[in-house]
């Protein structure tokens, strides 16, 4: 690399992410990093909500997109020492990976649950309808955009190419995990990436991702750090309450924007009226946490005093409560909710919009898209049926939460009691 080649991101979690200009492949993932819609995952904060039970949880899914592709950048370079026949491929790799999340919405993976909108769907349309990105694409080559698709949909004829972006071992969770650990300040994201990736490896004759055995212990730490991952952070009770909190104020707002009793731009109300996942390119690449955040702050003086309230609380931290109800069988559940949402409305509540069952679901390993391979003496194997804790790890771990405003915590001992 030349003296002033270079581009240089500064990651707290990679160090320095340094980018060839004089290299074809590492020169167009500069151009597509500078697009307006890959800056936009500046404004969107990797964690979406969590930051309210994890003050640390500011990052981006700008900064989780460049450590992919750095992730993804040193395991393929690896392999390649080894199957230089697999260099074509670099390109597509680099490229998916950098460019695998630019389809999220606000908040990250909560807008799905808010909007009904699919970040993989928006990640396909943008590529291939955002002029910027469509432009660099086909320039650098014409069938790239297709081979980028082909990887997005496990289809590539190469499985490798496709496992290295989105597999059960990918550069995707690899990223993410030790990155939401770090910003979380949660120790269960502690993986050993150099320790994964030397056992990275290729095989011949079916073209898959594999493990080499003696990596075997780091990839099964990984698949723990997984599960503690989404036990304790991503479904922690009080990430589940900022959401419904946030799912309530849209859908309240959706029901005064029909009947003409709300202010919005333009942005939002395409997000409130439509189908997500249908809408002009240019409303959803639009939208960003900012423009909705913006939203909920006004809507704190609306006159309707749902909304108004539901606001409050999200922008004040004044969050609902979850109780654990996963011991109760599903009747018992239904009736104790009812009796929450009798209570709620006897205490003046709309109680629909304050009360609600909540299902969280963590599992630290699936079959998903071809498992890990290990290659052992008996050729390649499931990691599942060589390791007995990863057998554990496969088994789903479901967790039931009833939501409910802490106003009423008192009487709920009661209705509890009487269930």
């Amino acid at each position: 690399m030349l003296p002033n080649s270079a581009r240089t991101y500064h990651d707290p979690l990679h160090g320095a992410i340094a980018l060839d200009w004089t290299d074809p492949v590492e020169n167009l993932l500069i151009q597509l990093i500078d697009t307006p819609a890959f800056q936009r995952l500046r404004r969107i904060r990797q964690l979406g909500p969590a930051s309210m039970t994890f003050h640390g949880a500011e990052s981006s899914r700008f900064t989780h997109s460049l450590g992919v592709m750095a992730v993804a950048r040193r395991a393929f370079d690896r392999i390649c020492k080894f199957y230089p026949q697999l260099k074509p491929y670099r390109v597509v790799v680099l490229c998916a990976a950098l460019l695998h999340d630019v389809g999220h919405g606000p908040f990250s993976h909560t807008a799905e649950e808010i909007f009904g909108c699919h970040h993989e769907h928006w990640t396909t349309r943008i590529l291939q309808e955002s002029a910027s990105i469509r432009q660099r694409l086909d320039r650098f080559s014409p069938e790239l955009l297709d081979q980028m698709l082909q990887v997005y949909h496990h289809k590539h004829p190469v499985p490798l190419v496709w496992q290295l972006v989105s597999s059960q071992l990918d550069c995707d969770r690899l990223d993410y995990l030790m990155r939401d650990s770090y910003f979380t300040g949660a120790s269960y994201g502690k993986i050993d990436l150099d320790r994964i990736l030397m056992a990275l490896g290729y095989d011949p004759v079916s073209q898959q991702l594999v493990v080499a055995r003696k990596g075997m212990a780091a990839v099964e730490h990984y698949l723990i750090v997984r599960y503690f991952m989404y036990a304790q952070v991503y479904n922690h009770p009080k990430n589940i309450a900022a959401t419904w909190i946030l799912e309530q104020a849209f859908n309240r707002a959706r029901k005064l924007l029909e009947t003409n009793q709300l202010v919005a731009d333009e942005t939002v109300q395409a997000w409130l009226t439509g189908d997500c996942d249908r809408m002009p390119l240019a409303d959803y690449l639009a939208a960003d946490d900012g423009v909705f955040t913006y939203h909920l702050q006004r809507w704190q003086q609306h006159t309707d005093p749902v909304l108004a309230d539901l606001c409050r609380r999200y922008c004040d931290r004044d969050l609902f409560k979850c109780l654990d109800i996963s011991h109760l069988d599903k009747g018992t559940r239904l009736t104790l909710l009812s009796k929450t949402q009798h209570g709620l409305a006897a205490a003046g509540f709309d109680a629909p919009y304050y009360s609600g069952i909540r299902i969280s679901c963590s599992r630290g390993y699936t079959l998903y898209q071809k498992g890990i391979k290990i290659q052992s003496p008996h050729g390649l194997e499931q990691i599942s049926d060589l390791s007995p804790l990863v057998q554990t790890l496969a088994q789903p771990y479901e967790r039931v939460w009833l939501i409910y405003p802490r106003e009423i915590e008192p009487n709920l001992l009661v209705i509890q009691s009487t269930v």
